[in-house]
């Protein structure tokens, strides 16, 4: 989908559309490439499977296309471990294959893409579902524009789905503090190139320190949320922290670093000193008492993360209560 199409749909300029695509043809990927590229996609390129699955951990595409014929990892499997990741499971996945039998189709299918294409193609025609399936991912709330993470649909069926299963769990709630006043001073554009920054951290730390079936996904702006097991929690967001307070640096100018502030207007337009930007978690669970509803996890992680903020620099704060 091109920017402009990203901007209709949502309201705002975006960054490009980010495809994968995954072929050990260096001609092929060339073409698609090139296709896509005139179309105003950013793509990476996987030359097979290993890599592709190490491409998709680290740069959260939008959208796959990936080859089912290929010397390591077929795609198939390729795409059932994409499918059997929380990180990555919600990708649309396009299948490309040099067969026309309905199989090899429906094994595609069957194996958790989205849809297929069969070579040689028409490079209009894989444009169009290119853009079809973005469009429908980001409608459906499947994955954030800014990030490519799991948007609100998919955060609500996930935390529905653990409550159902009745397993201990946490929820960490993330948010950057004065964020608000980093935007006035810098722009929209750079706030949300921290935004991404802050994804890609989460997804690094969840990536060290995380385990199966562990979440994560953007609620939108400067809100993240993690679903994991109480006893990783500690470890992801004290990686999380030590990655952020590291990096944000950078996204100041150097007369900012030194003195560690920012000066912005206050929400009642009063001149105010903001320091460099932190990041806050709240960490909701279900080990004291019985949390049954995605209501009740939001309302004691704002109450909880209402205190986390209101401590200096970037901090974790677990729901100490044993009953409401």
């Amino acid at each position: 989908m091109p920017e402009s199409d990203f901007t209709a749909l949502w309201g705002v300029k975006t960054r490009r559309p980010r495809v994968l695509v995954v072929d050990d043809e260096p001609n092929i990927r060339e073409l698609i490439a090139d296709t896509l590229s005139a179309a105003d996609f950013e793509v990476l390129e996987a030359r097979n499977g290993t890599e592709a699955l190490a491409i998709s951990l680290r740069e959260m595409p939008d959208i796959i296309i990936l080859d089912v014929m290929m010397p390591d990892l077929d795609g198939m499997e390729v795409c059932r471990r994409l499918r059997g990741d929380s990180l990555t499971n919600h990708i649309p996945i396009l299948m490309l294959t040099a067969r026309g039998m309905l199989d090899d189709k429906l094994k595609g299918i069957e194996s958790g893409a989205d849809d297929y294409i069969t070579k040689p193609f028409d490079p209009l025609e894989l444009e169009a579902r290119v853009n079809m399936h973005l469009r429908r991912s980001l409608r459906d709330g499947e994955a954030s524009p800014l990030t490519g993470l799991p948007g609100n649909r998919l955060i609500q069926q996930a935390l529905e789905a653990r409550i159902r299963s009745g397993r201990k769990f946490a929820v960490c709630y993330a948010d950057l503090d004065d964020f608000k006043a980093y935007n006035d001073r810098y722009g929209f554009f750079a706030g949300s190139e921290v935004i991404k920054l802050t994804g890609h951290i989460i997804v690094e730390a969840l990536k060290k320190y995380g385990g199966e079936g562990d979440f994560v996904g953007h609620i939108g702006g400067d809100d993240f949320v993690i679903i994991t097991e109480m006893e990783r929690t500690t470890a992801i967001c004290e990686e999380i922290i030590r990655l952020f307070d590291k990096r944000i640096l950078s996204h100041y100018d150097a007369e900012d670093r030194r003195r560690g502030y920012i000066v912005s207007l206050s929400r009642s337009g009063e001149v105010h000193r903001y320091p460099i930007l932190t990041i806050s978690i709240a960490i909701v669970h279900n080990t004291y008492r019985d949390l049954n509803h995605p209501g009740k996890v939001a309302q004691i992680a704002a109450e909880v993360k209402k205190y986390a903020k209101s401590l200096k620099g970037s901090n974790y704060v677990y729901d100490r209560r044993r009953k409401d």
